[in-house]
């Protein structure tokens, strides 16, 4: 059997460009549910309450939380530059375009094995 830890996925939303995102395995499982335990918690319980101020602080975590599974999934990009110089995970984070990032982050949460309700959040 052959078994590759990462998978190349060529973008829908930026023609020529790919991207690189971790597989899956018990081990990367565990340390993603370890790093987002705590933001997963507090999101779930701003949400839940009425004041405007904690439902923006949840919309803010779960921003927080987006950023996780990027950073967490994302391995590579390449085909796209930023301000002149090759795109990495960080730069696109910090300062890349918007619907390219969802893609990547969509496609780190199916390779999680989330649910759509859960990919949602």
């Amino acid at each position: 059997m052959q078994y590759e830890s990462d998978k190349i996925i060529e973008s829908r939303t930026a023609p020529g460009v790919r991207y690189t995102i971790a597989r899956i395995s018990l081990g990367r499982r565990i340390d993603l549910t370890r790093r987002m335990w705590e933001l997963a918690r507090k999101v779930e319980r701003l949400e839940a309450g009425d004041d405007p101020r904690e439902k923006l602080e949840g919309a803010l975590l779960a921003g927080e939380i987006d950023r996780l599974y990027l950073s967490w999934g994302l391995i590579r990009v390449e085909g796209l530059t930023l301000d002149g110089q090759p795109a990495t995970p960080e730069t696109l984070i910090a300062a890349g375009p918007e619907e390219f990032c969802r893609e990547i982050l969509a496609a780190v949460k199916a390779e999680c094995g989330l649910t759509e309700e859960e990919r949602k959040n």
